[in-house]
């Protein structure tokens, strides 16, 4: 007896006993019998769950199991068949995703105070060249290249060395405030403050919430750079703009008018 599961690989036969309710096979499936030649075989066709993937039909790589929170078997380039490669673009997309996120909903809101008049602020793409009273440009920039030199210091050793920036005395006495978990995942009450995913083991729904939204937001800062490179004005003007007059004032339209 031969069984045929999901796209066309074969399970191997299993042995097959008889009894007053039917056949019972060696997997402990009782079934009711059905008429049959003497020598003949039947054949047990089964669906097997087929994984998401990228592209409908498409087989995932061997490297993208579906362990990992997001997997939907996207390498066309095989860029992850290393594996120590593969957990550094894991932490990678994961970093940029957080960053994305933060910077769509800074955008949004600042462009949303700057539309709506309530405060006088500049635009995005314009808010790095802006000088500010309370220090100059030059400290500004040393002050965050040593800061963000530091996190992401901190952040690298603990990839290198998981759990090794958990030690006490590691970061500036902040451990217990943080609580590690596993590289790419602090944690802690200053990070996690609702407790989400105390146990990041068992948080895939979590996790895979996050990188959605962060693989979003990436996408949607795409759109940002190509917008304010095209219309020089933000995406909430641009929003205002399409909705006073939607069915001419469209992406198309607008890229037709800037080639043009």
């Amino acid at each position: 007896m031969a069984f045929a599961v999901g796209r066309g690989f074969l399970v191997p036969p299993c042995s097959l006993s008889t009894n007053n309710n039917g056949f019972k096979s060696s997997f402990g499936i009782t079934n009711t019998p059905w008429p049959t030649k003497p020598g003949k075989t039947r054949a047990f066709v089964a669906q097997a769950q087929v994984r998401p993937t990228w592209l409908p039909g498409l087989d995932p790589p061997p490297h993208l199991d579906g362990s990992l929170a997001g997997d939907y078997g996207f390498d066309p380039l095989g860029l992850g068949e290393d594996p120590d490669s593969l957990r550094w673009y894991v932490q990678a997309e994961l970093v940029h995703a957080r960053f994305a996120m933060l910077g769509v909903a800074g955008i949004l809101f600042t462009d949303l105070l700057r539309v709506t008049g309530i405060s006088d602020i500049p635009i995005w793409y314009k808010a790095g060249a802006v000088k500010y009273d309370f220090a100059n440009t030059e400290t500004l920039f040393i002050v965050q290249l040593f800061l963000m030199g530091f996190v992401e210091t901190k952040r690298y050793m603990d990839f290198v060395s998981p759990g090794s920036q958990a030690k006490e005395g590691s970061f500036l006495g902040l451990e217990a405030s943080l609580e590690g978990l596993e590289p790419g995942y602090p944690g802690g009450p200053l990070l996690n403050p609702l407790g989400l995913a105390k146990d990041i083991e068992n948080a895939h729904d979590w996790k895979l919430k996050e990188i959605k939204n962060g693989r979003l937001a990436m996408v949607a800062m795409l759109g940002f750079f190509v917008q304010a490179s095209v219309t020089h004005v933000g995406p909430v003007e641009n929003l205002v703009d399409h909705l006073s007059d939607p069915w001419h004032r469209t992406i198309i339209q607008t890229f037709a008018n800037s080639t043009s």
